[in-house]
């Protein structure tokens, strides 16, 4: 019997109530038949719950339609806020949780060279060629090169981004191709003929999808290639922008400089093998190394990230924040829907009075009122997830680059994290002010007991503003400090001019260029053409770009002294033309701009940045000075103004320009200049169909790629954190609407409630300012508390995301007070409508009713 009754516990409590004596008896009669018994409540149980759940949702459609205004409130705070943390949590999991699409992606790992000031250095040859020999750790390691290339042939001439790999490059990953085969060790070989892998995009662009494409040829830099295969269409390593595959053919000479650092190398851990044991064993193998070659190798060590760990620390840190903002809004939002649930259960507590007394059991009534919470949180949840695939655009713009093929989506992970979120949004806050509400819902509410049940729920209520406001602080502190630190940024002079300043990429197809008279024929015959062009004023090449590539990092010796290989003792490599510095407009202090006349025949010169000079003649003048760089002895002849290479937010190497004249064939042909800059007057951007004609006319088949203002481009620099921005902004703007709704509310509540004492006041000869202190009192002690607290939490906050805030002190006095004052705005308006209610209320009639 105990058994028996123990399993009645699977129907409702209700409907134990009423039949569970009886059942108990019958199954006492039966005997031998028990089985079916116990049978039978087993399958009964789920419809009697079911049938329940019908009569809950048939009466909750009912109740809300009767409301139609709290049940559109309710859901739209639930749909923001839900769709806040959907779209967020998109993003999140695409970059920091989701595995990556190849196979044990949590044993992949990418490896680097680490010397003081650079942590993530590309790895020499003859380095990596070490590494790979004495390691133990990894089943295989396979080494890339970014080489861009001109694609012809194939129609218009076209620059892709493509990647020269060793041949255990695809066999590390765990991918193969759907059509063919990848690139393998023979392929490498310096005389093994030229063969190239296609994305799935770039197969169907040039072939059609045509399914023979195996053994067709394309022309890359003026070389034929034979495609050998297809990549599927969701592979995209390093990057989403890779197009093309090809072996990384290096020559034997390729392997005598240590420090000629341009391989990014990958890797596969051996399974069982730990990352900390893969660390431990490259701290041997690179102490090994410096011991074997303490001059090239006596600072340098070695890093090893997990794949998924390579995402920069600012960015992690970003969508941390983001992260932190979603969640306070869906507290404010989940405390503002307690309070509504708990308002209109008050409201109805006579109602439920009524079903108590007409039998109704507490459980009964809190099921009832939570199956309405819930479906408000459906609604507001699916509602939600319309709002996160509105939003997910945006936050894409915040997402770093990562080996996925498209965007974050609305998946079923991210879906099921909605589901999970509403389910729980509408239980737990609602099935609170159920609870509290049906803990004293007897035959006494059938009477009047507004005073009581103010001051059963004035606690919780209050409790739920706090955190609202507190929240809301926290936001908008938070906001308003980045804020701050976008401004200092975008502030920030970056070293040039970029008003006026068209610029494009001209990279020229090797080993078509590869003798300095060929390149030298070009650059002259593009720059007079495009000088000659109206508005134009000044133009030049550059290897690249400040801003669009930020390597090109080379050790400086001073006076025949070798120096430590570090930040401290590097400098960045551009090779120009004449006129770039004044495209730019950066400021010569002394000295000279390079020349024509500076050739192959005369001295190797170089024109070096201010900080270069002070780095290393401090006080002195630099000019005449000699070091070695870029593997030539060079005089100083001129010294110009620092610019922003990196970015706007952290500092730059000092730079050293050279001449482009002195470009010996064969030498440092990856710094060959290929990005053009114009300078001119008026609509530069309208020059590009003559400057298409100029480039065509030089060399037919050089394609035009990547033209951008440079405006735009350093705009690019910002354009995460203006994006963050916004979205922090937004959401602490409907924190503060939340709140202030909220305040609204309570005070609105506690107005209708108390609207007998307060005629009773006023018959009694209370002034109007008396009535009106009593209400805003409340208000805004409770408001005031919430400020302190919100203030030490914001600080708190602030100090954790210092690495966002580009210089701004996390506790920026202007930054709190304004939002101070914000918040206590926010609560004075929540306040003043139902404090001026207060001053309306008509004694007789309040009396009265």
């Amino acid at each position: 019997m105990r058994f028996y009754q123990a399993l009645l516990l699977l129907y409702p409590k209700s409907f134990r109530a009423e039949y569970g004596e009886e059942m108990c008896a019958v199954y006492g009669r039966r005997g031998a038949s028990r089985v079916s018994a116990v049978l039978e409540v087993l399958r009964n149980a789920p419809a009697a719950h079911a049938d329940i759940l019908r009569q809950d949702l048939r009466q909750a459609r009912r109740s809300l339609a009767r409301t139609p205004g709290f049940a559109i409130a309710a859901i739209l705070v639930l749909a923001l806020a839900i769709g806040a943390n959907t779209a967020v949590f998109s993003v999140t999991d695409y970059a920091l949780i989701r595995p990556l699409p190849f196979p044990h992606s949590d044993r992949l790992v990418h490896m680097w060279e680490n010397l003081p000031g650079y942590s993530r250095m590309e790895l020499s040859p003859v380095n990596y060629r070490d590494w790979k020999r004495m390691t133990n750790s990894y089943e295989r390691m396979a080494a890339m090169v970014d080489m861009s290339a001109n694609l012809i042939g194939q129609g218009n001439p076209e620059r892709i981004d493509a990647e020269s790999v060793t041949g255990d490059f695809f066999s590390v990953l765990g991918v193969t191709p759907v059509i063919g085969r990848s690139i393998a060790p023979a392929d490498a070989r310096n005389d093994a003929p030229l063969t190239a892998v296609l994305s799935y995009s770039l197969y169907e662009n040039l072939f059609g999808g045509d399914p023979a494409v195996l053994g067709r040829k394309i022309s890359l830099d003026g070389s034929p290639y034979v495609v050998i295969g297809v990549m599927p269409p969701d592979f995209r390593y390093p990057d989403r922008d890779a197009e093309l595959w090809r072996p990384l053919q290096l020559p034997p000479d390729a392997f005598e400089d240590r420090n000629d650092n341009y391989l990014r190398v990958v890797a596969r851990l051996r399974p069982g093998m730990s990352l900390e044991q893969a660390r431990a064993e490259m701290d041997v193998v690179t102490g090994q190394l410096r011991r074997q070659y303490p001059r090239e190798l006596r600072q340098h060590g070695a890093s090893i990230n997990l794949m998924r760990d390579e995402i920069s620390s600012r960015t992690r840190l970003l969508l941390v924040a983001l992260d932190g903002a979603a969640l306070c809004v869906i507290l404010i939002a989940c405390t503002n829907l307690a309070g509504l649930l708990l308002a209109r259960a008050l409201a109805r507590r006579r109602e439920l009075a009524v079903r108590t007394a007409l039998g109704a059991g507490r459980e009964r009534i809190v099921r009832q009122l939570v199956t309405e919470s819930l479906v408000l949180a459906l609604l507001g949840g699916v509602a939600g997830v319309l709002v996160a695939a509105a939003a997910l655009p945006l936050l894409t713009r915040l997402m770093p680059t990562l080996p996925v093929s498209g965007p974050p989506s609305m998946d079923l992970r991210v879906l099921g994290f909605a589901a999970v979120l509403t389910a729980f949004t509408g239980f737990a806050f609602g099935a609170i002010p159920a609870a509290r509400v049906c803990r004293r819902a007897d035959l006494s509410d059938l009477g009047d007991r507004s005073h009581a049940v103010t001051r059963q729920t004035a606690g919780l209520r209050s409790a739920l503003i706090l955190g609202e406001v507190t929240l809301s602080l926290v936001l908008v502190i938070s906001a308003g400090l980045l804020l701050r630190a976008l401004a200092r940024i975008q502030s920030a002079d970056p070293g040039f001019r970029t008003e006026g300043v068209l610029t494009l990429e001209t990279p020229l197809p090797m080993p078509k260029y590869k003798t300095l008279a060929k390149r030298d024929a070009f650059y002259r015959q593009v720059l007079s053409d495009v000088q000659a062009l109206p508005g134009v004023s000044a133009a030049g090449y550059i290897s690249f770009m400040p801003m669009t590539m930020t390597g090109g990092i080379w050790p400086v010796d001073i006076d025949g002294k070798t120096l430590d290989r570090s930040a401290g003792h590097s400098a960045s490599l551009r090779f120009i033309t004449p006129g770039f510095f004044s495209a730019l407009q950066i400021p010569l202090h002394t000295g000279r701009n390079l020349a024509e006349s500076d050739n192959t025949n005369t001295q190797a010169v170089a024109v070096v940045s201010e900080s270069f000079a002070r780095r290393y003649w401090p006080g002195q003048n630099a000019l005449g000075h000699h070091f070695r760089f870029g593997l030539r002895d060079r005089t100083i002849v001129g010294v110009v103004g620092d610019i922003r290479v990196r970015g706007l937010e952290g500092p730059s190497e000092p730079q050293v320009y050279l001449p482009y004249v002195q470009q010996r064939d064969d030498e440092l042909i990856f710094y060959a200049p290929q990005d053009l800059a114009i300078r001119a007057s008026g609509n530069a951007a309208a020059l590009l169909p003559a400057i298409r004609r100029i480039v065509h006319r030089a060399e037919p088949e050089e394609p035009i790629s990547h033209v951008r203002m440079l405006a735009d481009i350093v705009q690019t620099q910002t354009a995460a954190r203006t994006v963050q921005v916004r979205i922090l902004g937004a959401f602490a703007v409907l924190a503060l609407l939340l709140a202030g709704v909220g305040i609204h509310g309570l005070l609105s509540f506690t107005v209708s409630n108390r609207a007998g004492e307060l005629a009773v006041r006023i018959a009694l000869g209370a002034q109007r300012r008396d009535i009106l202190r009593l209400v805003l009192v409340q208000s805004l002690a409770l408001s005031c508390a919430a400020i302190v607290l919100g203030v030490v939490l914001a600080w708190g906050a602030a100090h954790a995301m210092q690495a966002l805030l580009a210089g701004v002190s996390p506790a920026d006095s202007a930054t709190f007070l304004i939002a101070v004052s914000l918040c206590f705005a926010m609560a004075l308006a929540g306040s003043l409508i139902p404090a001026l209610r207060a001053l309306r209320v008509d004694p007789l009639t309040a009396l009265r009713a």
